[in-house]
């Protein structure tokens, strides 16, 4: 079978995979079964074809993961329930207003929060322009750095970083063409370059040089704004990044420079256990079965 591309997610007590054409979220009932949810998707580049062109793929593929994201955590949320206390699904004014108010979060916290101290600290750091936006780019860093660290120590966050460990073995078994086993699995890494952790790591580096071509003297105002209307081309820029490394990710030159990705990769993933590689590993043959072996290596968005 030719090459295609598979990505996922964890999500609570369960794992999302994504083939080009279709997804499965499974997740392990509180009875021990493993409930399963699967559907036919049609990619957007088939409709639109400007979805195509680099940048805009990025941008395309950032917020279509958030949506199926989104979509993704409500389903195991709703299943990882004891019989007798599910919900019904949200709304999908309930499911935009969650979307928005999430990425407003991230926006305040990881883009206009470390600008606002940068403007602060002008008197210490002096007039310089690079030198304003290396501190500005270190403390976005080191603020994403420190909410990763602080939701990993909490103990519910620790079964979903297993379950993305999971996520990796098994992709990385499907790549290698083996079986998919736990016995197979179980022997692979949990670090993947292609891992969504890397992706936002790189997302920091690229603003850092992208905000610097933000003109010094403009208002805070207007500093803050042009940064959120940047967002879409810096995530269409950091997924070229990440799309490219991870083709050449055999070089020795992009295995340094994923290196810091891989690191990160250590907070957000968990060593898993047989029953969460076995949901994983459902997960997928439910994502390869419905997807009917369609052979492509066409971005999935």
């Amino acid at each position: 079978m030719a090459k295609i591309n598979i990505g996922g997610q964890a999500v609570l007590e369960g794992v999302m995979m994504r083939a080009p054409r279709s997804l499965a979220i499974a997740v392990r009932r509180p009875d021990g079964d493993i409930s399963v949810k699967s559907e036919v998707v049609v990619p957007l580049s088939e409709r639109f074809p400007v979805v195509k062109l680099p940048i805009v793929r990025g941008a395309v593929a950032l917020f279509s993961s958030l949506v199926t994201g989104i979509k993704a955590l409500n389903f195991s949320a709703n299943e990882a329930l004891a019989e007798g206390e599910k919900k019904e699904e949200i709304s999908s004014w309930a499911m935009g207003g969650t979307m928005a108010g999430a990425f407003g979060f991230g926006i305040l916290l990881f883009f206009i929060f470390p600008l606002y101290l940068t403007k602060l600290l002008v008197p210490v750091i002096g007039s310089s322009n690079l030198m304003f936006n290396l501190v500005d780019g270190a403390i976005r860093v080191a603020v994403f750095l420190l909410y990763i660290i602080g939701i990993s120590r909490m103990s519910d966050i620790q079964r979903v970083f297993q379950y993305h460990g999971a996520e990796h073995k098994c992709i990385f078994t499907f790549e290698a063409g083996e079986d998919l086993v736990v016995e197979n699995v179980r022997k692979y890494s949990c670090l993947h370059p292609r891992c969504g952790t890397s992706f936002l790591l790189i997302v920091m580096l690229v603003s850092i040089l992208i905000f610097s071509l933000i003109p010094k003297l403009w208002p805070f105002y207007m500093k803050g704004g042009v940064r959120v209307l940047l967002l879409p081309i810096i995530a269409g820029v950091s997924y070229e990044v990440l799309k490219w490394t991870a083709k050449h990710d055999g070089h020795p030159l992009v295995k340094l420079a994923i290196a810091p990705g891989l690191a990160l990769q250590r907070l957000t993933t968990r060593e898993p256990d047989d029953s969460q590689i076995e949901v994983a590993i459902r997960s997928m043959n439910e994502a390869l079965e419905l997807n009917g072996g369609h052979k492509d290596d066409r971005l999935v968005v």
